[in-house]
């Protein structure tokens, strides 16, 4: 091989090799949920839920919906303060995580289907703006419970 052609190889083999690093799986989210739970709800009205969602990938994403056969109107609240807030999304950023949590962040179902029971399981649909959908199955607590730190 001569100059020419060895250098033109190896800014191929460049190229491709950083091509493959701005798509490829490496680079998207790994979502991953830990310690999902429902507080029993006091009336038929509405519930929460809580969990955190772990992102061990070097790509951020975000959390754009959750559906759910317990509730059609699932809507995502952030706190800020001392005052709850409806958005549309809320960021996982890139090798970090998202808390849903009492006073914290959180999903609201309104209008609920059935009243769940301590014991039972619901179950939802996390839908992402850039990785596939996650089922999580999410066991109801007392309305009391509070996770160990």
């Amino acid at each position: 091989m001569n100059r020419r052609t060895t250098l033109a190889a190896a800014l191929a083999l460049t190229a491709g090799l950083t091509l493959a690093g701005c798509g490829g799986a490496d680079g998207a989210p790994q979502l991953e949920v830990a310690d999902p739970y429902m507080p029993q709800p006091v009336d038929q009205n509405m519930a929460g839920a809580y969990f955190t969602v772990k992102n061990s990938g070097d790509t951020a994403d975000k959390l754009t919906s959750v559906t759910s056969d317990l509730s059609k109107d699932i809507t995502i609240h952030k706190t800020v303060g001392t005052k709850m807030e409806q958005v549309d999304s809320l960021a996982i950023p890139a090798g970090g995580e998202l808390r849903l949590s009492r006073g914290g962040n959180h999903l609201m179902f309104m209008g609920l289907k059935k009243k769940p029971a301590e014991g039972d399981k619901v179950t939802l649909r996390l839908h992402f703006a850039t990785a596939g959908p996650i089922k999580v199955t999410v066991p109801v607590k007392a309305v009391t419970y509070a996770p160990k730190k």
